[in-house]
């Protein structure tokens, strides 16, 4: 496996020894892993053209309620219990959830195609200036639409939230969103023109869409973010989307209002 596979693994584990440190399984669980087993094997070790596309859409299937907490048998901690991170901030709460992680697993295992190679140097280079422009985009919309505001600040639960908000959300949400998304899309729409430009535009409507249960401002600023996050996975790989993910997310944590106004 690449360097980026077993980076991503080891992540992904860690991730889930944390949430399993504090959250619970049931026995429904069994059902939910025999059904990824299955959509993998039907992926990986058949050529059959029928068998592959069933497997990635069951894949798609038990994603959708994994990522919207639908499946029976994960019984997430709650880590964070109604805090107001500033006075003017909504009480915020935070799972740390044992369903969704399993999306980023299935993808790690069965799609090695999503791990694009490039070198950390690249990766790195590719950050530093798409986490810029995606934050200042983003951050500068909300305080637009009188979401946030400038609000510094360091509470004792940044560990939790950043273990969290890397592990279990930036990463797997790239795997998803920017890897398995916006990869097979590419490969899609390969025989058309801008196929790339495409392909990240389609997967940021659907990172946005993902993001509708919180109103549609968030959802458009999702969007948004997911342009900064498809373009920095088509030109640094999927380091450089998590890192971009991530860094908006802490900077959005560490210096504005969070999650948003108390209204």
């Amino acid at each position: 496996m690449s360097a980026q596979r077993w980076a991503s693994l080891l992540l992904l584990s860690l991730g889930y020894c944390l949430a399993l440190l504090y959250g619970q399984l049931s026995i429904p669980v069994v059902v939910t892993l025999g059904l990824l087993i299955m959509a993998g094997i039907c992926v990986r070790h058949f050529q059959h053209r029928a068998v592959r596309l069933f497997g990635h859409a069951l894949f798609i299937a038990l994603a959708a309620g994994l990522a919207s907490h639908w499946l029976p048998g994960f019984l997430s901690a709650r880590a964070i219990a109604g805090v107001r991170l500033s006075p003017e901030a909504a009480p915020y709460s935070m799972y740390l959830n044992l369903d969704k992680p399993l999306i980023g697993f299935w993808i790690a295992f069965a799609c090695p195609w999503v791990f694009i190679a490039f070198s950390l140097r690249r990766c790195l280079g590719v950050t530093s200036i798409a986490l810029p422009v995606t934050a200042a985009a983003c951050l500068s919309t909300a305080l637009l639409l009188g979401l946030i505001g400038w609000s510094p600040k360091w509470p004792e639960q940044t560990g939790i939230w950043t273990l969290n908000n890397l592990l279990l959300v930036a990463l797997t949400e790239e795997l998803l969103f920017r890897g398995y998304l916006q990869g097979s899309l590419k490969r899609w729409l390969a025989p058309l023109p801008y196929h790339d430009a495409l392909a990240i535009v389609v997967a940021s409507l659907l990172f946005g869409l993902s993001h509708l249960g919180a109103g549609w401002t968030w959802a458009f600023l999702a969007g948004i973010a997911g342009v900064g996050y498809g373009a920095a996975y088509r030109l640094g790989g999927l380091p450089a989307a998590v890192l971009t993910h991530f860094g908006l997310n802490l900077l959005h944590f560490s210096l504005f209002t969070y999650p948003m106004f108390d209204r």
